[in-house]
């Protein structure tokens, strides 16, 4: 394991909910559970998905702070070994506590034990993709779009076309229509559409990790809309007696940013949080 840089101070949320939470974090750690988005909070983002990584500071940040919660959760709508595999996370002996749910909780991967639990594929999922292409050229098939197919999911990228907020915008209706033909639903992000299953999202992977867990507390951590029902889950968990902490990966995205009880700039400072509370609680236990 690289060695980990000097912790930060830890930051303080802005708002009275999240000051509970973080308070409730430090002072019942092993009842906590810290969910993390990976593309564009635990890895910056890149114009090819597949070259992402992890920032090098977030594998030795999460080696510390996951054996002192009950667990870390990596919650992202990636299959969970594209996930374990551009994270390193299999490598780190330190994560045994780290849970990665995939396809937004349809998949899922434990560092304790290396296994990888696979769904079958969704009705309709394959139909949708085959009608992709036609779809994709009725729309005038803009210039450097990508396409990722992420087996329970698949994913249309605009950020490496020539114009990649009018290619979003053009695709945007056509590829809702697609997902609503087969029973699906269409997820935007920053210069991504994705289509996916109904009722599959963070937030109900979280509530039913928190659940599964019998979590006390939880913070919660991303960067973009697919995001925002992670934060609806804490929302909920909140009226329910569980303490928690919002944490928005940089401000790109005005909807989550906004709503957010703690705003840093990006992965590093992600993982420089990580690492604070790390640090905060080995101290005062």
């Amino acid at each position: 394991m690289a060695s980990p840089a000097r912790p930060s101070p830890l930051p303080l949320p802005d708002t009275a909910a999240g000051r509970e939470g973080l308070e409730t974090l430090l002072a019942r750690p092993a009842e906590a559970v810290v969910g993390l988005d990976f593309d564009g909070t635990l890895a910056p983002i890149v114009a090819d998905p597949d070259r992402a990584g992890a920032h090098p500071d977030a594998v030795p940040a999460l080696a510390q702070l996951a054996p002192l919660v009950r667990s870390v959760a990596v919650i992202t709508g990636r299959p969970a070994e594209k996930a374990v595999l551009l994270g390193g996370f299999a490598d780190e002996p330190g994560l045994g506590h780290l849970t990665v749910l995939g396809h937004y909780g349809a998949q899922r991967w434990d560092a304790a034990t290396g296994q990888l639990h696979t769904p079958e594929t969704p009705p309709g999922l394959a139909a949708a993709r085959a009608e992709l292409p036609a779809v994709l050229a009725d729309a005038g098939d803009p210039p450097g779009l990508w396409t990722e197919d992420k087996g329970q999911a698949f994913a249309v990228h605009t950020r490496r076309a020539e114009d990649p907020e009018g290619a979003f915008a053009t695709l945007r209706g056509p590829l809702a229509a697609l997902a609503e033909r087969h029973g699906l639903h269409l997820e935007p992000g920053r210069l991504v559409l994705e289509i996916r299953p109904r009722g599959i999202d963070k937030g109900v992977a979280l509530i039913h990790y928190v659940q599964e867990t019998d979590a006390r507390a939880v913070l919660y951590a991303g960067d973009d809309l697919g995001d925002l029902a992670a934060y609806e889950a804490v929302d909920r968990l909140r009226g329910e007696g569980v303490p928690g902490l919002l944490v928005c990966s940089g401000d790109e995205v005005p909807e989550l940013a906004s709503r957010a009880d703690l705003v840093v700039p990006g992965p590093g400072q992600v993982a420089a949080l990580l690492a604070a509370l790390a640090e905060t609680i080995r101290r005062t236990r």
